[in-house]
């Protein structure tokens, strides 16, 4: 079963800073470039599962471009990707320390992603889900390419799942505005903007129902927490102990693939939530979003 996974795909320049910074002055930090992008990064999470991905998008036709497509085929992942002349590929400079982070987002040519890409990346060979990254809804030039994907989807017989991205430009588009898909990904933070209130996590993910048939809660340190419709009571798994948090970046991505790896696959709430909350430990044990 093959997943179309639809969003962006970026160079990250990955700043891990000492300390607070030094507004106005010079502050100690170690510097990388990699690729990234919420939706590139749970494909290439994916692909080191072993479960068949394609990830779909638009890059600009220029060296950055070549060097983020290079690194997803490295990685195993298929690519359905319209390189576009003239525009740059996104970039987003990533300011972290602890387990915070900051992130200037230059979109780039990811905000031509039109329904006609979506629609190549679905005609794949084998293709049976498509997860989207809310990050494509909260563009308008592009927010058309993301509700027609997941429409398409479904008139196709595909299961679909949507991650909520980002608490702020989630606020900013308005939650009530989500598309709805048979699972929603969404931690603590995105989950308080789209139920409008704050609670426990399993209030939240009840509330969620709203916007799909089944809700996934991460709650970081705190773990993870299932419900469905049809289910009774929310299922809560811990979270993997990590001895070090190195970088936060893409662990919420890499936690959708192995969320989604362990469902697509047949297993039950608890595994799929164990198997995210492993893979969500090993990227934040990392520097970087990717494996």
């Amino acid at each position: 079963m093959t997943v179309v996974v639809l969003g962006d795909v970026v160079t990250d320049i990955l700043t891990v800073h000492e300390g607070p910074l030094a507004i106005g002055s010079d502050t100690i930090a170690a510097v990388r470039i990699s690729g990234g992008g919420s939706a590139a990064n749970t494909a290439a999470w994916l692909a080191a599962t072993g479960h068949p991905v394609v990830f779909a998008g638009v890059a600009g036709a220029d060296e950055p471009g070549d060097a983020r497509l290079a690194e997803l085929h490295a990685a195993g992942v298929r690519t359905s990707v319209r390189r576009v002349s003239g525009a740059g590929s996104g970039t987003v400079v990533v300011l972290t320390s602890g387990n915070e982070r900051t992130m200037f987002t230059d979109r780039g040519a990811n905000r031509l992603l039109s329904p006609a890409d979506a629609d190549r990346a679905l005609d794949h060979p084998g293709a049976r889900h498509l997860h989207l990254s809310a990050y494509v809804l909260f563009d308008p030039d592009c927010a058309p390419a993301g509700r027609h994907a997941l429409e398409e989807a479904r008139r196709r017989g595909m299961t679909t799942s949507l991650d909520a991205a980002s608490a702020a430009p989630l606020a900013h588009a308005g939650a009530k505005t989500l598309p709805w898909a048979d699972l929603l990904l969404a931690n603590l933070d995105e989950a308080r903007v789209i139920a409008g209130s704050d609670g426990t996590p399993g209030e939240l993910a009840t509330a969620l129902l709203e916007h799909a048939g089944q809700v996934v809660v991460k709650s970081g340190a705190g773990g993870a927490t299932w419900t469905a419709r049809t289910a009774g009571s929310p299922v809560h798994v811990a979270a993997v102990a990590v001895g070090e948090v190195v970088d936060p970046t893409g662990a919420g991505d890499a936690f959708a693939a192995g969320y989604l790896a362990a469902w697509l696959g047949g297993a039950p709430p608890e595994e799929a939530l164990r198997r995210g909350n492993e893979l969500g430990a090993a990227a934040v044990s990392r520097l970087g979003g990717r494996p």
